[in-house]
Formats: structure tokens, sequence, C-alpha cells
């Protein structure tokens, strides 16, 4: 019996020195003298380093207070994930928000899970966790997928399988990496959704997709009314009359022509693109001064 008892002691102590005289929570496994995930403790919050992997760089003041306010009524429901990194030290997978509100309700503990992980798992791990968020935005999980195929070397085809996405979606989040970074900003900063960002993306050049940007912002266009916009880029668009409406470079070109010759011009297009250039005169000499212009 004696036996028994100090076993049991022996152990106390053991898982004592584990926890570095944390509180602790329903601890059920112990390995080699580190936690695993399946252990749960409460944490002081000065004791746990930001995840230096983050993929997560923008927080909202606003969401953050509005967090607060609930931990401070309810707690918080769904602990940290962290990792122990020397004596009372530990470093956070995932959860930052949730961290951060935390200080800012005034607690100096948090529930958390403790895992074993090195760095290019807690990546990983941050990264998934990440994108499972349903407050992430359409850039942030672009970031993280892109990450977890270029720093994890995980292949596109098993990405699928641990985020739990198809592959399609993947490649679709991703193509938004490619876009100017004035429409990546308004992708981040909420300006145009996901479905924005896709149409623009069908435009080949950087000038016309920022071109698109701006009137989608000015006129509050829809995901439907850019992706018109985007089909017709180019084209000459028919009025009511039946008259042709010129593409923005002719338009330009006419004013500039206008400038040089001081005489109206029109183009007229048809809609391969084929047409004609008309220049108006009043008279003889003024046809005659148009010609020295065009000499000069």
């Amino acid at each position: 019996m004696s036996d028994i008892h100090g076993k049991k002691k022996a152990l106390g102590r053991g898982l004592s020195a584990l926890l570095d005289n944390t509180e602790t929570e329903n601890p059920q496994k112990e390995i080699s003298g580190e936690y695993t995930a399946e252990f749960t403790a409460q944490i002081r919050i000065d004791q746990i380093e930001p995840n230096p992997f983050q993929p997560r760089v923008h927080f909202d003041d606003h969401e953050l207070r509005e967090l607060a306010g609930s931990i401070l009524e309810h707690g918080i429901i769904q602990p940290l994930t962290i990792r122990k990194i020397g004596h009372n030290k530990f470093q956070l997978i995932s959860g930052e928000r949730r961290l951060k509100a935390s200080k800012l309700a005034g607690l100096t503990q948090v529930p958390a899970y403790i895992r074993l992980a090195n760095d290019e798992q807690m990546l990983e791990m941050a990264l998934v966790e990440n994108i499972q968020r349903e407050d992430l935005n359409p850039l942030e999980i672009a970031i993280s997928f892109q990450r977890l195929l270029e720093e994890c070397r995980i292949r596109q085809e098993d990405l699928g399988q641990k985020v739990g996405k198809d592959r399609s979606t993947i490649a679709n989040y991703i193509r938004l990496l490619k876009l100017p970074t004035e429409i990546q900003v308004a992708v981040r900063d909420n300006l145009i959704s996901m479905g924005h960002a896709r149409a623009i993306i069908n435009v080949p050049e950087e000038q016309s997709q920022l071109i698109i940007l701006k009137k989608i912002l000015e006129k509050k266009s829809s995901v439907r009314e850019v992706e018109e916009m985007v089909r017709n880029l180019g084209k000459p668009k028919s009025s009511p009359s039946g008259s042709i409406e010129l593409p923005e470079k002719y338009e330009k070109a006419k004013l500039s022509l206008h400038d040089k010759l001081l005489s109206k011009v029109n183009f007229k297009v048809n809609n391969k693109g084929a047409g004609s250039i008309i220049i108006e005169f009043k008279s003889s000499e003024d046809f005659d001064r148009i010609l020295a212009k065009l000499d000069s």
C-alpha cells in the first residue's frame, strides 16, 4: 500500500515540475517531460509569446473590444493553443485574437491546449486554424494557402484535405495574390468582395484592373455589374440610338486630334474594330489649314 501511495506522490511531484507551478485543469497525458495536445492548463498571459508565424496581421479594434466584453461576461469558450518553449515560457500557436481580447479585458491568465510542435508544424497548425475561421478575409486566406504550399511544402492536392476545400477553390484564392496591391488592399479592407476580385482577375492589363476598381468604389457596383463590365471591356458598345460608344482610348485620341487641328474629329468603328477617322472643315481655306497642320 505504501508503494502505491509512494508512486502516486512521485507522479504528483513530476506533474508539478512539468507545470512549473502553473494551475492546471484535467491533465491527461505526459510524454518525456512535455505537454501533449490533450493537456489543458490555465496559463498566465505574461508567459505567452506571440506566434512569429501568425498569418493574420489585421485585427479590427472594434471587434476586439466586443470580444473582450464577451470574454468578461462568458469567459473564453475555445482555449488557445500554445507550445512550451522554456521555463514558464510558452509560444502561441493559434488564438491571437482571443489573446489580444483577453488582455483588453484585463485577464491575467487564459485556458490553453499545450502541444508539441516544431517550427514547421507550428506554422502549419496556425495557418490551417486561421483558414477555418469564419471572420478571416479572402486575402488572409489566400496568403495562408500560399504559405502552406511554399513554407510547409504541402502539395496542392493534399492541401484540400487538410483545410476541407477543393483544389479549384484553393486556386481561386491564390490567384488573388496576382492582383495589383491596390486591389489586394481593397479586398483586405472589405471594400470589395471575393466575387469582385475574381471578376477583375480576368482583365489582362493592370491599368484596366485599377480603372475597374475605381468604378466599383465610386458606383458601388455589384459583382454581376463588374462581370458585365469585364466582358464588354475594349469592345465598342451600342447606345440606345444605335450609335457606337467608343472605348476610352478613342475618346482620348479624339480630344488630342481636336486640340492639334482645332477642328471636330470623329471616329467610326465597327464591331470588328475596323473604322475611319472623320475630320470636319468649314471651307476650302479651312481644309488647307488642316492639311498644313497635318504636314507640320
